[in-house]
């Protein structure tokens, strides 16, 4: 997968946003909401962007397609920087790329029927046939029946709604599928089976896919990268077997020890209460996961981490990464607010 060229790449990718303070002399306070995020889509591969409510995972969805103006860095696509963030500029991002949002109810026009619904974005773009035989291609192709495509939205369940969102993205053939909580509010079961239709896409039409998650278990499930962000930070990325098997950030061992076990007789190791998520108006010096950390040291409290290698596609952004073998043995940490 590594020899696997880019489809998409950020370089240094930072978002902020006015924090709605005002200050003298006309000056206007921002909020950083991404931090010099660095990533690379791979064509046919499947990145889950992993965080706590807040990290920077949905904003940086929507800044790859320009529905968030990013303020700094750069956005390639297919080793072809954005001249800026225009636009104009993203339109060739947005030809190539479809959204699956976490509600697809509230995205859809409740007043259209679910098959026009799918048909709409071939209307516009003009990217294939919107014959009824062509869309109740794309509906199986999602695995949504074809008796469907003639109800209203309201009338879908989650599910549902859910393979429709899918057969309206596969309509304009996208090279990039960015999904939100794609699996958000369905039952265990639903979400494996729409799991299972990611990756029968990816194998068919080598499509890429961002996958932004809070659940590590869908992670677990289809990814062959991970992305661990923090206060939107990167400050782990690697592959999805290395991430689960050798995490070398105390915030991404927190995240996988907080994962619910389904055995009775697990119990974990309480740990001490290590704080609550610091607020981007007053980012905190040093390592910004210091003071949740139970391993922070006077260093991380004074000085930024850069990134390191743990192996050629595994970085982490920590002063005192886990060793692989003490990794294994540390108590569980769960992140407890205070």
């Amino acid at each position: 997968m590594t020899s696997t060229p880019a489809m998409i790449e950020t370089d240094k990718l930072s978002v902020s946003v006015p924090s709605g303070r005002w200050l003298p002399f006309g000056k206007t306070p921002t909020l950083d909401i991404l931090v010099e995020v660095s990533i690379a889509l791979r064509v046919g591969e499947i990145v889950c962007m992993v965080g706590e409510s807040g990290s920077g995972k949905t904003t940086f969805g929507r800044a790859l397609v320009g529905l968030v103006k990013p303020s700094a860095g750069r956005i390639a696509l297919d080793g072809v920087a954005l001249p800026d963030f225009t636009s104009r500029s993203f339109r060739r991002v947005r030809s190539q790329s479809a959204l699956l949002f976490q509600d697809p109810v509230t995205s859809f026009n409740p007043r259209q029927r679910i098959g026009s619904i799918i048909a709409e974005p071939r209307h516009i773009t003009h990217a294939g046939s919107t014959k009824r035989e062509d869309i109740v291609g794309l509906a199986r192709k999602a695995g949504l029946a074809e008796q469907f495509l003639s109800r209203f939205p309201h009338a879908l369940s989650g599910g549902q709604a859910r393979r429709a969102a899918v057969a309206r993205a596969l309509s304009v053939v996208p090279r990039l599928i960015i999904a939100d909580e794609p699996t958000a509010g369905l039952d265990v079961s639903v979400q494996g089976g729409v799991l299972n239709l990611f990756l029968d896409i990816r194998d068919e039409f080598r499509t890429t896919f961002l996958v932004i998650t809070h659940n590590l278990s869908v992670a677990r499930h289809i990814a062959d990268r991970i992305v661990i962000l923090y206060l939107g930070r990167v400050v782990e990325s690697g592959p999805a077997e290395e991430i689960f098997r050798n995490p070398q950030h105390p915030y991404t061992k927190a995240l996988l020890d907080s994962e619910p076990v389904p055995d009775p007789a697990h119990r974990r190791e309480e740990p001490p209460v290590i704080g609550e998520v610091p607020s981007l108006a007053a980012r905190p010096k040093g390592c910004e996961f210091h003071t949740r950390c139970r391993f922070a040291q006077d260093r991380c409290r004074t000085e930024a981490p850069i990134k390191t290698d743990v192996s050629p596609d595994h970085q982490v952004a920590c002063h005192f990464p886990l060793a692989a073998t003490k990794a294994a043995s540390i108590p569980n940490l769960r992140l407890v607010s205070r």
